[in-house]
C-alpha cells in the first residue's frame, strides 16, 4: 500500500477558484468600507458573504481527503455565498438608478482581459487596484460583479470536476476497502 488511501488534499492556494476569491473577498471589504454604512447590516453582510466564498474554497479543499461529499459541499456552499455576494452588488446598483453592464460591455471585456495577468501569471488584487480604489461606486461594483462570474464560472467547473472525480474514483470508504483488500492479495 505504497500511496495509501488517503490523498493529497489541501491544495486550494493552486486553485484559481481561490485567487478569484479572495480578489473578490479583498475588493468587497474596501468597497464596503468606501460605499457602505460602516455600521449598516449590509455592510456586515457583504463582506461574510465574500468571505464564506473564499473561506468554503478553502475547508472544503482541507476536507478532500476524507469527505469527496464534503468538499463538494463545501464549493456550493462558496458558490452560493459568491451568488448572494453578486446579488448585494446588483441591488446596489439598481436601487441607485445605476447602470449594470452587459456580459460582453467594451467595460466587462476589459475586466476579463485584466484578469488574465501578464506572461501566464494570474491577476492578484493589485492587478485591479488601481481601478477599484479610484473610480465611483458605480464602475467598481460592476467590476467586482464581473470578478464574482468569473470565480463562479470557475467554481462551476470544479464542481463539474469533483463530480466526475467521484464518480471515477469513489469516497474515502471505498478507498479504504479497496486498499483493505489490495493488502489481503498481497498476503495470499
Amino acid at each position: 500500500m505504497s500511496d495509501g488511501f488517503i490523498p493529497a488534499h489541501g491544495g486550494y492556494k493552486k486553485l484559481l477558484s481561490h485567487g478569484k476569491a479572495e480578489i473578490v473577498y479583498d475588493a468587497t471589504v474596501h468597497f464596503c468600507d468606501r460605499f457602505i454604512d460602516k455600521h449598516s447590516r449590509t455592510h456586515d453582510q457583504m463582506i461574510q458573504a465574500a468571505r464564506s466564498g473564499k473561506q468554503n474554497i478553502i475547508e472544503g479543499s482541507m476536507a478532500s481527503a476524507t469527505s469527496k461529499e464534503t468538499e463538494i459541499k463545501l464549493t456550493n456552499v462558496a458558490r452560493a455565498s459568491l451568488e448572494e455576494l453578486l446579488a448585494d452588488y446588483r441591488d446596489f446598483l439598481r436601487v441607485r438608478g445605476m447602470r449594470l453592464w452587459e456580459k460582453n460591455s467594451r467595460e466587462a471585456l476589459y475586466v476579463r482581459r485584466l484578469g488574465h495577468g501578464s506572461h501566464g501569471t494570474h491577476a492578484s488584487y493589485a492587478t485591479y487596484k488601481p481601478i477599484l480604489e479610484t473610480r465611483p461606486p458605480g464602475v467598481v461594483a460592476n467590476i467586482i460583479i464581473c470578478l464574482i462570474h468569473q470565480t463562479n464560472y470557475l467554481l462551476d467547473q470544479q464542481l463539474r470536476y469533483l463530480e466526475q472525480a467521484f464518480v471515477k474514483e469513489g469516497g474515502l470508504r471505498e478507498r479504504m476497502t479497496r486498499a483493505r483488500l489490495d493488502e489481503r492479495k498481497k498476503l495470499r
